[in-house]
């Protein structure tokens, strides 16, 4: 499932990353890889705030729906 349907505060393992490969390099790069942990910080209409790896990130929700939990 996507993380867009994940619940907040809850800790997710990243299953995979679908796109194109600059996409999935993109957000490589950012932290968010296969096999990591990644957790939903807040959401609004507009995307998602994640934590991953340490880091919160700012998505929208295009670049979300790419990350499967």
């Amino acid at each position: 499932m996507p993380i867009t349907l994940a619940v907040k505060g809850q800790e997710y393992q990243v299953q995979r990353i679908t796109g194109k490969d600059e996409v999935r390099r993109y957000l490589e790069n950012l932290g968010v890889v296969a096999g990591g942990l990644i957790m939903v910080v807040a959401e609004s209409s507009a995307g998602l705030i994640v934590n991953a790896k340490g880091t919160r990130l700012a998505l929208d929700l295009a670049m979300a729906r790419r990350i499967m939990i």
